[in-house]
């Protein structure tokens, strides 16, 4: 609950320096004339509309679980994430186009102003990125907003190079250039979100390995076979896990050690969360470890 309000405080505070940041460039970029400085504003504007979704995502995925949301509410922040990378694409694109009309019709780019608006938009970046930096490993959510942080980061280290370039020599077509290497780089940056967080929506199986989980579960006194298992991701961190398991015919006060003993084994070794194991003795002997026929007879 801790470290849930301090994650908070820093998703405001990288919004209020998000929206003071695009308020500058905006007005930077007009000045300068300047295509990078005003997509780097347009950029962070978008920022701050996505660490707003991050923020809600976030106090929407620490709700208790409830007879409506069994698993809770915690595909909040993955949905979240999703929108905010496929958001970074769209931008990226939009940008591309507008820098290759750029090329064919340039005009006139005050480098003095340019290269001042983006030094301030560095070191506010930069501060954002620093508050956001310590949650983006443990959170898809956090993770996404952290790299449209960074990326505006990187953004504006284009711009200023930019306009040191136009400074010294006034080639305006470096402008154009590095909004195209910019928009590259964050499309290459957000796509593996995209890709994640669609395969954990379509609940595609975790990276496990599945035929020592078998020999594993094998090995516990008792168990005859293993079939009929899924496995699939709440969010980047839960895993769900279900097997069909043939025992004995022995008392029920007798499996469940046998099921204890398998979520011990699941949890230290595969480090799985949510455990649902069904014994059965004679039904699904002979079935395979997937087994689509029994689903459908189900």
């Amino acid at each position: 609950m801790h470290s849930h309000s301090i994650n908070s405080r820093r998703f405001l505070a990288v919004t209020l320096l998000n929206l003071v940041i695009t308020a500058v460039e905006i007005v930077g970029g007009l000045l300068s004339g300047s295509l990078s400085l005003l997509s780097d504003a347009i950029h962070n504007l978008g920022d701050s509309f996505s660490i707003l979704l991050g923020f809600c995502a976030q106090e929407i995925s620490s709700r208790p679980e409830n007879e409506k949301r069994t698993f809770g509410y915690r595909r909040a922040e993955i949905l979240a994430a999703l929108l905010n990378a496929l958001f970074l694409i769209i931008i990226s694109i939009f940008l591309v186009v507008e820098a290759i009309e750029r090329f064919s019709n340039p005009s006139p780019i005050d480098g003095p102003i340019m290269l001042g608006v983006a030094i301030v938009g560095l070191l506010a970046n930069l501060a954002s990125a620093w508050l956001l930096h310590q949650g983006s490993d443990s959170s898809l959510n956090i993770k996404a907003t952290y790299l449209h942080v960074l990326s505006d980061a990187l953004s504006s280290i284009g711009v200023i190079i930019g306009g040191v370039i136009i400074t010294v020599t006034n080639i305006t077509w470096v402008d154009p250039l590095i909004t195209i290497v910019v928009a590259i780089y964050i499309c290459i940056k957000s796509w593996p979100i995209v890709h994640k967080t669609i395969s954990i929506l379509m609940q595609s199986s975790p990276k496990l390995d599945y035929s020592a989980i078998k020999q594993d579960i094998l090995q516990i006194d008792g168990i005859v076979s293993v079939h009929h298992i899924h496995a699939w991701m709440i969010d980047e961190q839960r895993i769900i896990f279900s097997a069909h398991i043939n025992l004995h015919d022995i008392k029920l006060s007798e499996v469940e050690p046998i099921y204890l003993e398998i979520e011990d084994l699941l949890h230290s070794k595969y480090k799985i969360g949510h455990i649902t194991i069904q014994a059965e003795v004679e039904r699904g002997l002979n079935e395979s470890l997937f087994n689509t026929t029994a689903d459908k007879e189900e």
